[in-house]
């Protein structure tokens, strides 16, 4: 995984630092971002290979931005990751029928976050 980039949208300090450090260690270049207004913007800007994306951020939900990610061409297969605190089956359902590739409940292991992302990007 050599070189890959992630961007993670996330407002939680420890969620990011601890994200970071798993995918870091892996060989993973970790760009974060932290307001769902501009989420879209940095995402254009950085061109990632993964978006690791929560789902509660402040001024836009991740469920919104997801929503205009599979809508433009550039961005309609990009591997997305959703992270919540409420894992609801809803939510769940939510996040699939809006094109989520994957979708996980805060907390979670390091080991299923950092096989997860792999199998995003294979």
């Amino acid at each position: 995984m050599q070189g890959r980039r992630v961007l993670l949208i996330e407002d939680e300090p420890n969620i990011i630092e601890a994200i970071r450090f798993i995918l870091s260690r892996d060989g993973w270049r970790v760009d974060t971002h932290s307001d769902g207004k501009s989420a879209l913007d940095a995402i254009r800007e950085r061109s990632p290979d993964l978006v690791i994306l929560d789902v509660m951020l402040p001024n836009r939900s991740g469920y919104d931005i997801l929503n205009d990610l599979r809508s433009e061409e550039a961005t309609r297969n990009l591997p997305v990751l959703m992270l919540t605190a409420r894992g609801q089956k809803k939510d769940r359902e939510l996040a699939e029928k809006l094109g989520a590739s994957r979708f996980m409940t805060k907390p979670f292991s390091n080991g299923e976050i950092l096989e997860t992302v792999r199998e995003l990007v294979r």
